[in-house]
């Protein structure tokens, strides 16, 4: 077990501790074809609802997305985007105590939803879709989170993939945190991803997942994202066929408390609840001093 760097990620309202106990980002998905949820809160009322019962849950930061990023999603218009995200993020104002993370890959879409009171951008392509989304992040002094991909959503699970996805990975992420400081993202508000399910075999996510800490040797604060993913239906298969999303919960909690061991400052999980208590009780583990 490794013990973690502490951080303080800056945010406009506060600043957030990483690293003496791990954080939790809850996930709702304002899209009709996310691979696990869509289409349950494209309604506003039910998705500001879920929002608030997130929070009670117990996480830390929510991250709301509007697009849909899984196995071969194409990509929509940001007036799209934007009619599914504004409304919602309208209706939060006020009401939550946590910050909210917008997920979205165009700097137009982190231009209003900063606006609206978002303070965190995760941009899965890593500022390879749209640069100027990091001079966006900078003009309104939010933090960004950098995840590696290898390809497009719509591409990525068809390959080929890294032959070495380590090297592959820490290379992709110091490109993004070159670009990210190019456009005035100081350090500070840089948090990274190793991209889970994105563009990497399944055996390759076991593996980063073992070598978390040589991405924390980057030096910046590590966000990893196992919940309900396709390589864990495939370790789960019965029959031949993958579990269901709805049967991936323990599978889940083992990769958290991997991540964690292995050095994860934040996870970003569905079911916030009962990975709030995997959280709580891995990092009781690593806090833990052995007997002299």
């Amino acid at each position: 077990m490794i013990r973690k760097k502490i951080f303080q990620l800056k945010l406009r309202s506060q600043r957030l501790q990483l690293g003496e106990r791990t954080l939790l980002m809850g996930v709702l998905n304002l899209t009709p074809d996310s691979f696990s949820d869509g289409g349950k809160f494209l309604d506003a009322k039910r998705a500001v609802e879920h929002a608030l019962a997130i929070e009670r849950d117990g996480a830390d930061v929510i991250d709301i997305g509007a697009e849909s990023t899984r196995p071969g999603s194409l990509e929509i218009s940001v007036t799209e985007e934007l009619g599914r995200l504004l409304p919602v993020l309208k209706a939060l104002r006020g009401k939550l105590k946590i910050p909210i993370s917008v997920d979205t890959q165009k700097a137009a879409v982190a231009e209003e939803a900063l606006g609206a009171g978002a303070e965190i951008v995760n941009d899965i392509s890593g500022l390879r879709n749209d640069p100027e989304l990091a001079r966006v992040a900078a003009k309104h002094g939010a933090a960004l989170i950098l995840m590696h991909i290898r390809g497009t959503p719509r591409t990525m699970q068809q390959g080929p993939f890294a032959r070495d996805v380590l090297r592959d990975v820490l290379g992709g992420l110091r490109q993004s945190i070159a670009t990210a400081k190019k456009y005035g993202v100081p350090g500070s508000r840089i948090v990274i991803d190793p991209g889970i399910g994105f563009g990497k075999s399944y055996a390759q996510n076991y593996e980063l997942l073992t070598k978390l800490p040589e991405l924390a040797k980057l030096g910046y604060p590590l966000l990893v994202g196992t919940s309900r993913k396709g390589f864990l239906g495939a370790t789960l298969a019965k029959n031949g066929k993958p579990a269901a999303v709805d049967r991936r919960i323990w599978g889940t909690a083992a990769t958290v408390a991997a991540s964690i061991l292995n050095g994860a400052h934040i996870v970003r999980v569905h079911e916030v609840e009962e990975m709030k208590q995997v959280a709580i009780v891995t990092d009781a583990l690593l806090s833990c001093e052995p007997e002299t």
